[in-house]
């Protein structure tokens, strides 16, 4: 059950960045487009397990991983296995999902395979959303009289 809780709080903070334009923008900036699938995993999965739901939809998609701890959410996008790639070594079935954000998180991008995947795939991180402090586009101040 606490994966279920950890995965719905994921999928709220989650749907507070696609909620915001700016936070749509950002995602932008890394791969995502509108309908893009999103993937919700938790620390304690297996990458292979993971991988396969990210199998299911057959394109690139978004990865959202969620500490059950303090519920920070890492973005990663993950490409669909590519015939164009140099085939990498399949990682270790035991490996859990957070290994490959480790991994992305030290290298930007990586190309990864799993054991049932022909071909290798490309992991890439997604900053962290900081939204922009806005300045009101006009200031009143002037008829206020202040």
């Amino acid at each position: 059950m606490p994966g279920s809780i950890t995965k719905s709080k994921t999928a709220q903070r989650v749907a507070e960045l696609l909620g915001a334009r700016e936070g749509r923008e950002h995602l932008n900036q890394y791969g995502w487009v509108q309908g893009m699938p999103i993937v919700m995993a938790t620390t304690a999965e297996k990458l292979i397990d993971v991988m396969g739901l990210v199998s299911i939809h057959e394109r690139a998609v978004l990865i959202a991983l969620a500490s059950a701890e303090n519920h920070q959410v890492q973005l990663m996008h993950v490409s669909m296995p590519n015939a164009v790639l140099r085939v990498v070594a399949a990682a270790d079935e035991e490996a859990m999902i957070e290994s490959l954000f480790d991994l992305v998180a030290r290298q930007e991008m990586t190309e990864f395979r799993v054991k049932y995947w022909a071909h290798s795939a490309v992991a890439q991180r997604i900053p962290p959303f900081v939204p922009q402090t806005h300045q009101p586009a006009c200031s009143y101040a002037k008829y206020l009289g202040t």
